[in-house]
């Protein structure tokens, strides 16, 4: 097993450039955890980094060995270089590079698909935690389009919590076109807004819908709410106006979850 001991090498240079986005088609896996989902979800391990220290842990060298058994070259460094591989403050023990996860067009392929179509949530937090969210009440799958944070972004991956590497993600320039391709397979548009929409509850969401959640500043366009089929609005007592973008993806889901239970 390689041991790098240098902050300079070239595989640094390679998890720096995953972590800055730089690199076609791979993302980093920081944690342990994500390490895990990944091997379980399939996705394919490029390469695994753990810490001299980590690697006396029954656990992750089970973990180092699954890597290598799936073909991933996986090396151990010292507190250094995990400090430059890792983007956190305090250095994970693990981190990995993998391919990104090939989004097709499986997500349409239930009988009645929930999409989550997502609109200029800038925060990587929130777009993994929707990511989450969706998978757990059972979406089809998730759009993101246009002012967005990337979902296979490092932070968006740990919010996740591996939900991103398993529920079919697909990412567009702009909302527009992530909603026409929804549409295209019989989705109904439905708008999440603040204010003036019907209560969840009282919608049909049985049916093959595409679920538009905006950013908590400027909300969603004009011209895609006079577009969508329906607005939905969550109902709040006063003064509170709004709630987490990924809270309120997570309410209507679950009503329809509810609904086609």
């Amino acid at each position: 097993m390689r041991r790098i001991t240098s902050r300079q090498n070239s595989v640094v240079t390679r998890y720096r450039a995953a972590a800055a986005r730089d690199t076609d088609g791979i993302v980093l896996l920081d944690g342990a955890h994500l390490v895990q989902e990944a091997l379980a979800a399939g996705v394919r391990l490029r390469h695994l980094i753990a810490s001299v220290e980590a690697m006396e842990d029954a656990a992750v060298a089970r973990l180092a060995s699954q890597a290598e058994a799936s073909g991933c070259d996986v090396a151990v460094a010292t507190a250094p270089v995990m400090a430059a591989v890792s983007p956190v403050r305090s250095s994970s023990p693990v981190v990995a590079l993998a391919d990104r996860p090939s989004d097709g067009i499986r997500m349409y392929s239930a009988h009645a698909p929930l999409i989550v179509v997502v609109s200029q949530v800038q925060d990587p937090g929130n777009v993994g935690a929707i990511a989450r969210v969706a998978e757990a009440a059972g979406a089809s799958g998730m759009l993101v389009a246009e002012g967005s944070a990337d979902p296979f972004g490092w932070k968006a991956l740990r919010g996740s919590m591996g939900s991103s590497l398993r529920i079919p993600i697909a990412v567009h320039g702009r909302t527009e076109d992530a909603v026409e391709e929804a549409r295209k397979h019989g989705c109904r548009i439905v708008a999440l807004v603040p204010r003036g929409g019907r209560a969840p509850y009282d919608a049909n969401l049985k049916q093959a819908t595409a679920l538009i959640v905006g950013g908590e500043g400027q909300g969603l366009a004009a011209s895609l709410l006079k577009s969508a089929d329906e607005q939905l609005t969550i109902p709040m007592h006063a003064p509170v106006e709004s709630l987490n973008a990924a809270v309120s993806a997570a309410l209507v889901l679950y009503e329809a979850r509810r609904q086609r239970n």
